[in-house]
């Protein structure tokens, strides 16, 4: 696929979430789509392609139809066929793009068919994780998805330390409790920083449950966003972390803060 070696991922001792994935320097490194959320799907595709991140999480905003209101996302949803999906997957085959996840937030307001169509997605797709920002009390009727389907469900923190949402190691526990395998952790490093965790240490207790990182770097005390090494995010010792220790853990820069040029800031934290 490039100049780097490509190679297969061994399984790890318990749960595996492990794929075939290009490597950078011993770590799977690749790039979240909300990345490019200010470019439609074929050139976020050119974007990852053109920075050599062959390893690419789809945003959920790729997938579908942006801003509706509600009811009407509800309704598109119940009705979407999985042959889009099937397209989307074409594109990412032809730009030599793996497509290693997929974004589909679970909140409880939710029916029963807009959670199975999340699966649907991700089974047209050809992928076995979703990456879902979910409330807590979702996440038992996930679950029983999640476990039909064979499909990985990495639940997503934000810095919102609030009641049913995830922020805090506290949260995870709680949503993971007496769960399946197939529920996991999606760790955006940038927000638990944010809340004040101790991301080094989270990983070293729980890497056998974390499927995937978010990379972005936030000041913390509820800083804001910053480029890759101006924010309190360890970057560069959990990368170190992560090529030291084995672990099959993806991490996926995530452009987030108010930058310039997209393109050019993904660059940017790619280099960094």
């Amino acid at each position: 696929m490039n100049r780097r070696n490509f190679l297969g991922l061994t399984a790890a001792a318990g749960v595996s979430f492990a794929a075939t994935a290009p490597k950078t320097n011993g770590v799977v490194l690749g790039v979240q789509g909300y990345s490019f959320r200010d470019r439609n799907l074929d050139q976020a595709l050119a974007a990852a392609r053109d920075l050599d991140l062959r390893c690419y999480e789809a945003f959920e905003g790729h997938l579908e139809p942006r801003n509706l209101p509600r009811q009407e996302i509800r309704t598109w949803r119940e009705k979407a066929g999985d042959e889009q999906y099937r397209v989307i997957r074409r594109k990412f085959d032809t730009a030599g793009i793996e497509l290693w996840s997929c974004g589909y937030n679970f909140r409880e307001d939710m029916t029963d068919a807009e959670i199975a169509h999340g699966f649907a997605m991700a089974r047209a797709l050809g992928v076995k994780r979703i990456n879902a920002s979910a409330n807590i009390s979702v996440v038992e009727r996930v679950d029983r998805f999640a476990r039909k389907a064979g499909i990985y469900v990495g639940l997503h923190n934000h810095s919102n330390i609030k009641p049913n949402e995830f922020a805090t190691p506290e949260n995870f526990a709680e949503a993971m409790r007496g769960r399946s395998k197939y529920i996991a952790i999606h760790l955006d490093v940038g927000h638990f920083t944010a809340t004040g965790g101790d991301v080094l240490d989270f990983l070293a207790k729980n890497h056998k449950n974390i499927l995937t990182l978010h990379l972005k770097d936030r000041k913390k005390n509820q800083g804001p966003n910053m480029p890759f090494g101006e924010g309190d995010t360890p970057i560069r010792e959990l990368l170190q972390m992560l090529k030291r220790e084995r672990w099959h853990i993806t991490a996926l820069i995530e452009y987030e803060y108010k930058g310039g040029d997209t393109i050019e800031e993904v660059r940017r934290a790619r280099d960094y």
